[in-house]
């Protein structure tokens, strides 16, 4: 078991308080933070100390991926740490986006590396070969745009603004409310010409601003738009916000996105898990690369974006099912001096101390034990078995999904 050294990505969306908070550092801080990463991704991975030495979580399991993932997680990642655990702040909204499954992006990172792309090029899109399903779970009311809406909704709200521009792509749902059809829609509004996109923005816009006054059942996701839009003026990304499902998740609620599937995060403070990979394909509210064709050709307008609740697997261990194998979330609390086992012997797992302090010792190291505080995080390899965790406090558990 070790302790981890984690990097604070400076996103400018990002929260000034949250993070800052949890990590027990001056709040606000000086500048955005907007996700705490806790894994092994190549471009940011955490640090552990052995032996007096520092060392990146990468290179102690490069160097013994078998000890350190066990040989079955081994051998079906490829020797790598299948899942990031973040800490996820959003002040502002992020960008309309999506991630690929994993045959498009080991062909997308084909791709590019034949084109000769570098990988810290602004144009680039696929910064690795792995895809990037997700769970959000959130600690705070966390508002989210998360797959399209069905076709005659989706017609109703942009026909709710009153405006001439989007009575023919209203008529067009209207005719084939499939979720082909309102992938279509979408498809048109990211491609609208350039001449007349930001009249059609603008107009959007107050339109919103008018109908969200009136209340109504579509009243939030007007609201949104108008809000969103101090940060992304002139965006057609809130334009396409209204064809995507708006919802706010209360604490404890968590979301699955599934590959292929459209969604941005508006505001909130949540945990992410997802597979080991920065791959994001956007197509608005955001000033990086957009790659409106290679979205279109990535989206997968059929799926769906469940809102989860926690499963009770044991006294004090509460669980968040997914279908995906290259992770599981779970979320563990000890009242007052209680103590329990730790999920997942065999395989490797990140644990998060959101709030209290606990010891966690290991029996197949009798002698060393850590202790985790608010903000902290271990890593605790597959040879690493019957951890006991002792204390008090909120926890979160990343681990494979095998």
């Amino acid at each position: 078991m070790d302790l981890l050294g984690n990097t604070v990505q400076p996103y400018a969306w990002g929260s000034r308080t949250a993070i800052a908070e949890l990590l027990g550092e001056p709040s606000p801080s000086a500048g955005p933070q907007a996700e705490l990463w806790m894994g092994a991704h190549p471009s940011a991975p955490s640090v552990l100390t052995r032996d007096g030495v520092t060392v990146t979580l990468t290179s102690a399991i490069a160097n013994a991926p078998a000890l350190e993932l066990g040989e079955r997680v081994a051998r079906r990642f490829g020797g790598r740490l299948p899942f990031l655990l973040k800490v996820l702040a959003a002040e502002k909204a992020l960008s309309v986006q999506l991630h690929p499954s994993r045959a498009q992006a080991e062909e997308g990172f084909a791709r590019e590396e034949a084109q000769g792309v570098p990988r810290n090029s602004r144009e680039r899109v696929y910064v690795d070969d792995w895809p990037k399903p997700e769970i959000l779970c959130a600690l705070t009311p966390f508002e989210v745009l998360a797959g399209l809406r069905p076709g005659e909704q989706a017609a109703e709200v942009l026909d709710g603004l009153g405006l001439p521009e989007l009575k023919e792509l209203a008529a067009g749902l209207i005719s084939d409310p499939s979720p082909r059809g309102v992938a279509h829609a979408l498809t048109k509004l990211l491609t609208w010409p350039e001449l007349s996109r930001a009249a059609l923005v603008g107009a959007v816009v107050e339109a919103a601003g008018v109908e969200a006054g009136k209340g109504g059942p579509h009243a939030a996701a007007y609201e949104a738009v108008v809000r969103m839009n101090a940060d992304h003026p002139g965006d057609i990304g809130l334009v396409c916000s209204l064809l995507m499902n708006h919802r706010v998740l209360e604490p404890g609620q968590a979301l699955f996105m599934a590959e292929g599937g459209v969604h941005a995060y508006i505001k909130g403070v949540g945990i992410e898990l997802l597979a080991n990979s920065d791959n994001v394909i956007r197509a608005g509210l955001t000033p990086k690369h957009i790659d409106v064709p290679e979205l279109v050709r990535v989206l997968d307008p059929e799926v769906a974006v469940p809102v989860l609740t926690a499963r009770q697997a044991a006294p004090g261990i509460e669980v968040f099912d997914t279908p995906v194998p290259e992770f599981r979330l779970s979320r563990l609390s000890l009242a007052d001096g209680a103590a329990l086992t730790v999920p997942g012997d065999g395989g490797p797992r990140v644990l998060l101390c959101l709030d209290g302090e606990a010891s966690v010792s290991c029996g197949t190291e009798p002698d060393g034990r850590l202790v985790l505080a608010r903000g902290q995080s271990c890593f605790i390899s597959a040879a690493d078995t019957n951890v006991l965790l002792t204390g008090a406090g909120s926890f979160f558990l990343a681990e494979t999904g095998i």
